[in-house]
């Protein structure tokens, strides 16, 4: 047998590629999964026509004038009916809002008045946009010259938006459960106490872990990204090595949280406690799903020092925005930081049993 072959941290790793390998439903919830999410959010928010907008009137004579203007705008739905009617849709939110038509014959124009909720976005795009077709009907003129030109170039979509979170997301629950489950599943089954007879050092099996998760999600990231230029047209603006990089450096960070998880944990409930206690937050404050910018200006230091959120930001600016590297290097530091910080702690805090 040669030096290599007897190699602990040879061996650990193969064994934890075969032991993958082996089981479908890891290589579904690896390979497939994101895939799955892809298609599912990249259809909800695919490119879609031009929203309708439904306007009701309330009926009277001084609505022929209103009719004839609104119709010449293809995105509105107008419909006249009674008073009653008129409220109850707008209230369980089937039209964005009505109008009320008045007209004094001592008046030479009627006089609109427009009903709408004004916590929802709808009805103050719907109130706009009315206002600005019956004004004009009636002869008002824009001062200032200006013109429209539509943009809807790939990468400032949403499913280019969200292709580098669901790379990001992929990373963490990559490195939690698939480092730090594998861990405590192994616990369990008393196979830690048979590699402690072994002249093995815990490096080694912590090591061996780590690098066949590397090994997993490299091609994992690939085909994700092959996927969503093809099916969603999501294109690649920056260098696809440095991409490479980014999810190597956040595979080691999320490998090195998921071995810090499971260095103590002594049951698959505790551990499935423990990640999901590091997990939902990441989900919610790291801008997976949504800009993270949403949250109070009090709260952006905290979440930009989160192990998620400068590798998400990496990543979205070098898939949209062409990023370098080098560019990157204050987000690459905390990713640095956390990989090594919770790898050494676990090292020394890490046992083999209960």
């Amino acid at each position: 047998m040669t030096t290599l072959n007897r190699s602990p941290l040879l061996c650990l790793t193969l064994a934890r590629l075969r032991e993958f390998y082996r089981q479908p439903e890891a290589v579904f919830w690896v390979y497939f999964f994101p895939i799955l999410m892809v298609v599912a959010l990249g259809i909800a928010f695919r490119d879609k026509p031009i929203e309708k907008i439904t306007v009701d009137a309330v009926r009277a004579p001084a609505t022929t004038a209103l009719e004839s203007a609104l119709s010449r705008d293809a995105r509105i739905q107008f419909r006249l009916l009674g008073m009653d009617e008129c409220r109850k849709r707008l209230r369980t939110g089937k039209s964005d809002l009505y109008i009320i038509a008045r007209h004094d014959a001592s008046d030479a124009e009627p006089e609109y008045e427009y009903v709408y909720d004004p916590s929802r976005p709808g009805s103050l795009v719907a109130r706009d946009a009315v206002n600005n077709l019956v004004q004009r009907s009636h002869g008002r003129t824009d001062p200032v010259a200006t013109t429209d030109q539509e943009s809807s170039e790939p990468g400032g979509r949403y499913i280019d938006f969200l292709v580098p979170g669901l790379i990001g997301m992929g990373l963490m629950g990559g490195g939690l459960w698939g480092v730090g489950f594998a861990i405590v599943d192994v616990r369990i089954r008393g196979l830690l106490k048979r590699m402690l007879a072994t002249p093995m050092r815990r490096s080694h099996f912590l090591l061996g872990v780590m690098i066949s998760r590397l090994v997993f999600m490299i091609p994992e990231i690939i085909l994700l990204l092959i996927f969503a230029r093809y099916a969603f047209g999501v294109q690649m603006h920056g260098n696809w090595l440095t991409i490479v990089v980014l999810v190597f450096l956040g595979a080691v960070e999320f490998s090195g949280i998921g071995l810090l998880v499971a260095a103590r944990a002594k049951t698959l409930e505790s551990v499935s406690g423990l990640m999901n206690l590091v997990m939902l937050p990441l989900w919610t404050l790291s801008g997976i799903f949504f800009s993270y910018e949403r949250f109070p200006e009090q709260v952006q230091p905290i979440i930009q020092a989160l192990p998620l959120t400068p590798l998400i930001d990496a990543l979205r600016a070098v898939m949209l925005d062409g990023a370098t590297l080098f560019s990157q290097w204050p987000r690459l530091l905390i990713i640095t930081v956390w990989g090594l910080v919770t790898f050494i702690i676990a090292l020394r805090i890490f046992r083999w049993h209960d």
